[in-house]
């Protein structure tokens, strides 16, 4: 459904000071949509708009808000408007704030926290960056296995307001051991005096604090799961995480993987709050490294120099053959890299990849060298050995473009490296310098330079 207030209506209610108005009708929104209209007002717009806000509908709305935006919120509210704002806070959002402050807004925002929003925040914080623990919400439902369905709905209504999600309640022992989960939808259809043990699912599928965010979005996808349980060592329930958080990190990797795939160090920030210098940093350094590594290509040049120069129409064909393996490899590293982020491609799969990467390489350049050579002989009038010498090469060099593309990505992930990296720019300055290498080494052959 279209949000029912638009960005000039509340231009205009603020110009005309019909407060109580716009109040009104930002309390009907969506929280998102309401953060989205805040983004599109100036700094002294924004704070006007943020402090009309109704109290409990203030703090949801920050947590959708930029943090540059946060920032700028913050720096102007009291003392008691910031404490409405972080007690009422989920603590991943709060931590997720407090990560992306500077050193005194912090020191403002836990000034002014209730001791268990300190509590939870610092609990939070201990876990490494990128990891389920660092991600996860410690406001859930908990239950004792002996507790009837009645008394668990008595819970919930006392405790579920200030819990991230009631669906999916959590079965725990004396020690805080997770037992099972059991969801609403169960308590409300069962006998109110049935205890919780009895109809519990037990077998639960639970994620541990250090597993690797991206991993944790891979077990949601799996299952199919809105909310998964965090356990520690001792499989104690220290927390869940939901799947918002989990389209989060989605956006996250997959931003990540297409700069790290564009030879761009990665940012987390938007394309248009990066500064010029900034973005500049975030380039050069592997436009650097490229253009050193392309040297190779040079090299390559002046050792068959000679050679070239005795038969110079061959250097007309260059450009077409170094950008055919390029795009050849191009092709099969962004396919091997995403069934590597998918988890279907592991490194036992090392040979049967090489074999199909192989026959499709063989099958390409067998096609694209018979429309060439037809090109040549009719269109470009080069002499029969001329086109078998750039056809030759250029089943050669997609050959090796697809092995190269296909396997740099998995060697990557072997290592430790993130496959990513190991996409188009590196590989076609690898394959650009093969390519020719291929190109002048079969050249000498045929045509005796």
């Amino acid at each position: 459904m279209e949000q029912d207030l638009t960005l000039e209506e509340v231009l205009e209610l603020l110009a005309t000071k019909q407060y109580t108005k716009l109040r009104q009708s930002l309390a009907e929104l969506n929280e998102a949509d309401v953060a989205a209209l805040l983004e599109e007002l100036n700094e002294e717009q924004l704070l006007r708009v943020f402090r009309i806000l109704p109290k409990d509908l203030a703090a949801d709305v920050f947590s959708y808000m930029e943090p540059e935006n946060q920032q700028t919120v913050i720096k102007a509210l009291s003392d008691r408007e910031t404490a409405n704002i972080i007690n009422n806070l989920m603590a991943d959002d709060a931590t997720d704030l407090l990560e992306e402050m500077p050193a005194n807004m912090v020191k403002k925002i836990l000034a002014n926290a209730n001791a268990e929003t300190r509590r939870d925040i610092n609990h939070l914080l201990r876990y490494p960056e990128d990891s389920a623990g660092s991600i996860m919400t410690v406001e859930y439902v908990d239950l004792k296995e002996n507790l009837t369905v009645e008394g668990a709905i008595a819970r919930i209504r006392e405790v579920g307001l200030d819990s991230e999600t009631i669906n999916v309640c959590y079965v725990l022992d004396a020690q805080r051991r997770l037992l099972g989960t059991v969801a609403l939808r169960y308590l409300l259809l069962s006998d109110p005096q049935e205890k919780i043990g009895n109809i519990m699912h037990e077998n639960v599928i639970a994620l541990g604090t250090l597993m690797d965010q991206e991993a944790v979005a891979d077990q949601f996808k799996k299952y199919d799961f809105t909310t998964m349980p965090v356990v520690d060592n001792e499989n104690r329930l220290v927390g869940i995480i939901t799947v918002d958080d989990i389209m989060d990190i989605m956006v996250e990797e997959t931003t990540e993987d297409m700069e790290k795939m564009a030879a761009i160090v990665p940012s987390d920030k938007p394309y248009m709050r990066t500064g010029i210098f900034e973005t500049f940093k975030k380039r050069i350094p592997w436009l650097l490294l490229l253009m050193v590594s392309a040297t190779f290509t040079g090299a390559i040049l002046t050792r068959f120099e000679d050679a070239l120069s005795a038969c110079a129409v061959l250097i007309a064909f260059i450009p077409m053959l170094m950008d055919t393996g390029g795009n050849a490899g191009g092709q099969a590293s962004v396919t091997v890299i995403r069934g590597l982020s998918l988890g279907e491609i592991e490194y036992r799969d090392v040979p049967k990849v090489i074999f199909k990467e192989a026959r499709v390489a063989v099958l390409c350049g067998v096609c694209l060298a018979a429309a060439n050579f037809v090109k040549l002989l009719l269109l470009d009038k080069v002499g029969i050995m001329v086109a078998f010498v750039v056809c030759i090469t250029l089943v050669a060099a997609v050959l090796m473009a697809m092995l190269v593309g296909c396997l740099l990505p998995i060697g990557a992930k072997r290592i430790g490296f993130d496959p990513a990296v190991m996409a188009s720019p590196f590989i076609t300055t690898i394959v650009d310098a093969l390519s020719l290498l291929i190109y002048c080494s079969v050249a000498r052959m045929l045509l005796g330079l």
